[in-house]
């Protein structure tokens, strides 16, 4: 593959001049490395390892298991991988340490309720802490202007659930409807996620995590299936040449949006056919869209050496 940088020497920059500073500083990237089929569960290992190292949560999305061209489905995934109700406890320990309250030792991860927790460890009573914290969830979660509303709503609703005498069931329902396994809006939500308004969930997620106090976000988005030209019909998703060109969109939108995308690092992991230059009818490489073939492609190029901070990389 020409011009290509060994899988370890552009992972050991992702290291250096992402996780350990710009994305865990509040920055935004979208990545696209074009890697042989072989080193994608390497590639897949090495980021998991070196994000759990560096308080990272990392996302995996797959497009032959998952419509690529949809965004609610890819929130969906998003919400399938995530601990919402570990996200929420960390929150409330969060606006607990900001109040003053001792919450060193408690498990965000424990099956105790977390305000009777806050409560023993500062020897006070749990109705009398979350009289307090209550103020605390409205204020930076329920009026968060960085979040869509009703996501905020769901997550308000969440942190609650932690008080004493909190319905499971109610959380439950919360739960179905951000994975997408209901449509049904509980608690006077009123936007469903679909595909006009799942971007703002994305970018609400992404916020959320930052906020539960993870270094950031690591989005690994293995594209590979929508560049096949033939469909092998081996059970797998395949993509028309139009659902291609709306997968290419919704990445483009991506790249045009990084800067709300919270501490998040985007990693298209595409194959050599992504950037094959033939846009024949049968194509499914980036230049059938070629707003973001701009905004990917190599304007210099060194004919020996490549560039390993570029938007699109190519692994050997």
């Amino acid at each position: 593959m020409p011009n290509a940088i060994p899988l370890q020497d552009w992972l050991a920059v992702v290291d250096d001049e992402y996780l350990s500073s710009f994305i865990r500083n509040g920055g935004a990237s979208v990545k696209f490395a074009v890697t042989p089929e072989g080193s994608k569960a390497e590639l897949s290992r090495q980021i998991r390892d070196r994000c759990a190292g560096r308080g990272f949560t990392v996302i995996e999305l797959d497009a032959g298991g998952m419509r690529a061209h949809m965004p609610q489905d890819i929130f969906f995934s998003m919400a399938c991988q995530l601990d919402w109700r570990l996200l929420a406890r960390r929150v409330v320990l969060r606006l607990a340490s900001a109040r003053g309250y001792h919450v060193d030792g408690i498990d965000a991860a424990g099956d105790g309720n977390v305000f009777e927790a806050v409560a023993h460890a500062n020897g006070l009573s749990a109705d009398f802490v979350l009289t307090l914290i209550r103020p605390e969830i409205e204020q930076h979660v329920y009026r968060n202007p960085n979040m869509a509303k009703d996501f905020r709503v769901a997550m308000t609703h969440l942190c609650n659930e932690e008080q004493p005498g909190g319905s499971a069931s109610a959380g439950l329902l919360l739960l179905d409807w951000l994975m997408g396994n209901s449509t049904r809006r509980p608690f006077g939500i009123y936007t469903g996620i679909n595909r006009t308004t799942a971007r703002y969930f994305i970018e609400a997620a992404l916020f959320w995590i930052r906020f539960a106090g993870y270094a950031g976000t690591v989005m690994l988005f293995d594209n590979s299936r929508v560049t096949l030209a033939r469909n092998p019909r081996d059970g797998s998703r395949y993509y028309t040449r139009a659902m291609a060109v709306d997968h290419y969109e919704l990445l483009r939108e991506f790249v045009d949006g990084a800067d709300r995308l919270t501490n998040t690092l985007l990693v298209v992991v595409t194959s050599p056919d992504f950037i094959d230059e033939d846009t024949g009818n049968r194509s499914r490489s980036y230049g059938i869209y070629p707003a973001l073939r701009t905004r990917v492609m190599d304007d210099v190029r060194d004919r020996n050496l490549a560039n390993p901070v570029a938007s699109l990389v190519r692994l050997a």
